[in-house]
């Protein structure tokens, strides 16, 4: 392994440390290196604050280190904005950085190679992409947002081996074990939003949110606890109560209806949309749309059969996560999708990418083709 790689394989490493913690920003990590002595390294923590770049001067700082002459390597290309804080490519240069090894490029349509361009301009010698497929795979919500308007969608399912997720009756708790759930809480942990329909509300009052017990982390926990995820109740008819648990917390809930907004849910504070398509069911590609304009990178579907079929049947689901359970529920039990399929032909192809014991069950992960 060469030393640029094995650098920007540590800059990698401490971008995943923002996993449940840098949204609606990307995770970024960086490393300087000057005469081949690592004397700074950073990532992004949280949206509003320093920018790794900016945490790894910060700590070449800290340390006494002069970072004049220094290569810096990072995992997606020095912003060349002004938001909430300063172009991390000025402070790169200023700070006397002759050397960049970068990741991948910006995919946002503000940076989009001018972060690059402008050091260049600077006579900062440019190197890469480098671990692209790396610094791809530690954003691919924020990637998908930006080069398509739309977030990435995942779509949990729990089943039994033969493909059951509930009883006749609705009854579904609990398919999988503790360690499964826990999973599940790391998955809503680093999502932006999760989405869910008024059927598997009103069969098992779900808060939907992260809980510290179920989540099975040390250090990252109080990050992936300071903001909950988005809780997104879709609900064409109106039919949520207003002591539903997920309305505890009404400052991350969204209800969804084909109907114009409640009064009663209004005077609570509830945000609402209102998202008809022309059959006067809920618009989900505009829903999805709708989530990216307020920012949301990845987006969880923890729905029951029929509105997780309804994403799949529309292509709106990027990546199925399929807990199976050791257990058979039989054959009045439901089943795994509402999608009617009648021929072969017809199929939906996936491309299985990942499949792990979790506990005694075990996580299927595939993408939709």
């Amino acid at each position: 392994m060469s030393n640029d790689t094995r650098h920007m394989a540590r800059a990698i490493e401490l971008a995943q440390r923002g996993l449940y913690s840098t949204m609606p920003n990307p995770r970024v990590g960086c490393v300087l290196v000057r005469d081949g002595v690592v004397i700074g390294e950073g990532w992004h923590v949280r949206a509003g604050e320093g920018h790794a770049e900016v945490n790894a001067l910060a700590d070449a700082a800290a340390k006494g280190a002069t970072v004049s002459g220094a290569t810096a390597y990072v995992t997606l290309e020095p912003c060349s904005h002004t938001g909430r804080t300063g172009p991390c490519c000025e402070a790169l240069t200023d700070a006397g950085v002759t050397r960049l090894v970068y990741g991948m490029q910006d995919p946002n349509p503000q940076v989009a190679g001018s972060g690059l361009a402008r050091m260049e301009a600077d006579g900062v010698e440019i190197v890469g992409p480098l671990l692209e497929a790396q610094a791809r795979a530690l954003n691919p919500g924020f990637i998908r947002r930006m080069e398509t308007g739309l977030p990435l969608v995942r779509c949990k399912l729990a089943m039994s081996v033969d493909g059951r997720t509930a009883m006749a009756s609705g009854e579904s708790q609990w398919i999988t074990g503790p360690a499964a759930r826990g999973d599940v809480q790391r998955l809503r942990a680093r999502s932006c939003a999760v989405v869910t329909g008024i059927g598997s509300i009103l069969l098992d009052d779900s808060s939907l949110t992260v809980r510290e017990a179920e989540l099975g982390l040390a250090e990252a926990a109080s990050l992936a606890l300071e903001k909950q995820p988005l809780r997104v109740v879709l609900d064409s008819q109106q039919r949520l109560a207003v002591d539903a648990k997920v309305l505890q917390n009404v400052t991350s809930a969204l209800v969804v209806s084909a109907l114009a907004p409640s009064a009663e849910l209004a005077s609570l504070g509830v945000s609402q949309w209102q998202l008809p398509d022309e059959k006067g069911r809920i618009d989900l590609k505009l829903l999805l749309r709708r989530l990216a304009e307020q920012q949301c990178n990845e987006v969880l579907v923890e729905a029951g059969a029929t509105l997780a079929g309804a994403f799949v049947a529309a292509g709106l689901v990027d990546e199925l996560i399929i807990y199976m359970a050791p257990t058979l529920m039989g054959s009045q039990a439901r089943g795994l999708l509402d999608l009617p399929i009648e021929t072969m032909a017809d199929k939906r192809p996936l491309k299985i990418t990942d499949v792990r014991a979790v506990g005694d069950d075990w996580r299927i992960t595939a993408q939709a083709l």
